[in-house]
């Protein structure tokens, strides 16, 4: 494959990396902001570089029903289309197939969605889906999956894996390498270990630039969702970057780094900040609460956030109170910096030979909220 991936520190199984893509290198672990349309909610391209930002993740699902695959190609594709630079992934639709299952229909050839705008038909297939990613420019592509729900049985969960590994055979066969572009199969199988280690093992004879964990973090508590990690990600292959698709709490997220997980996304960051949620090292501060109408503190000492250089937890309560726009730009600008530098230090530390007693520190300082 096409994508150059170098593990240039390890510590037990964590891994420090570097993955060269067409628009750049992406230090690893790494996390992927969301940009569902192209861009982080709240966000400029300039903003998300200056945060930290090396990859953003945009969503195939969404772009092909706005503004089209076909008038992005026009314009250049999707780099030139949003301004981002950087490299750019997108997902496969695989999560829409789970998160609007009332507007699709499965078969053995693709999926049919009927458009959550207007009604109309949407056809997926593994050939398409590919196809639809090159022609974006994208630097990382996903193959097309079915993301079962939860709880599932695990026949079930075997039935949708089955449909899962025949297109990834079909996407993968549909795929021509290009430099610095590469095409990544998604493991699913629930909450059975016998069900991820077969996706593992048939995923891995077809060689992929990349390997993702999917179907995790839809609705299962967090022991089962730690057990999939450390079932499949030994068993992805080790010279192979390894994504876990949409899980974002930072304790999560240091999780999976310890057992050899070096690629994140997910909307939580965004999504918690739009609602008064900002993460600190401490714990999250949620802004609305009473207790910050006066408290002149930064969202966090030491952040060099836009927001942490300029104002205080007092004026972010009174913007998030009073529902100006402003409030919700700062708090993403916050959150987004948060995850960004938390990961610079997760391979600071894996670098240093130090991450055990970085995660020791880090769950020290922890409370339920941030003081």
């Amino acid at each position: 494959m096409s994508l150059a991936f170098e593990i240039t520190a390890e510590e037990g199984a964590a891994r420090q990396g570097r993955l060269t893509t067409a628009h750049g290198v992406i230090e690893t672990p790494a996390f992927m902001p969301v940009g569902t349309l192209g861009a982080v909610k709240g966000m400029g391209p300039e903003e998300l570089e200056a945060a930290g930002g090396s990859i953003m993740l945009a969503n195939l699902y969404h772009l092909t029903l706005r503004p089209g695959i076909e008038r992005i190609e026009r314009l250049g594709g999707l780099h030139q289309f949003t301004g981002w630079k950087r490299p750019l992934i997108t997902d496969s639709g695989g999560y829409q197939v789970f998160s609007l299952a009332s507007l699709r229909e499965i078969d053995g050839g693709g999926v049919t969605f009927r458009s959550h705008l207007d009604g109309s038909p949407l056809r997926f297939t593994p050939e398409g889906v590919v196809d639809a990613q090159r022609r974006l420019g994208v630097d990382i592509a996903m193959v097309l999956d079915e993301c079962p729900p939860w709880p599932v049985t695990e026949t079930e969960a075997e039935r949708s894996l089955d449909l899962t590994l025949d297109w990834a055979r079909r996407a993968r066969a549909a795929w021509r390498d290009r430099p610095g572009h590469g095409l990544f199969g998604i493991a699913q199988g629930s909450v059975y270990p016998r069900l991820r280690q077969r996706a593992a093992a048939e995923l891995r004879e077809l060689d992929f630039a990349g390997y993702a964990m999917g179907g995790v973090s839809v609705g299962e508590s967090k022991e089962p969702r730690r057990q999939v990690v450390e079932w499949t990600a030994p068993a992805l292959p080790a010279d192979k970057p390894r994504y876990l698709m949409g899980v974002g709490y930072p304790e999560d997220i240091l999780h999976a780094v310890e057992h050899g997980v070096d690629l994140f996304d997910c909307v939580l960051p965004a999504r918690n900040a739009r609602h008064g949620g900002l993460f600190t090292r401490q714990g999250l501060v949620r802004i609305k609460n009473s207790r910050y109408r006066e408290d002149p503190r930064p969202i966090e000492e030491g952040c060099e956030c836009p927001a942490c250089r300029r104002v205080s937890r007092a004026f972010m309560h009174h913007l998030m109170k009073t529902g100006e726009v402003t409030g919700k730009v700062l708090a993403t600008l916050h959150n987004l910096r948060h995850y960004l530098d938390f990961m610079r230090d997760l391979r600071q530390s894996i670098g240093s030979g130090g991450l055990s007693e970085f995660a020791s520190e880090y769950f020290a300082q922890r409370g339920e909220e941030g003081q």
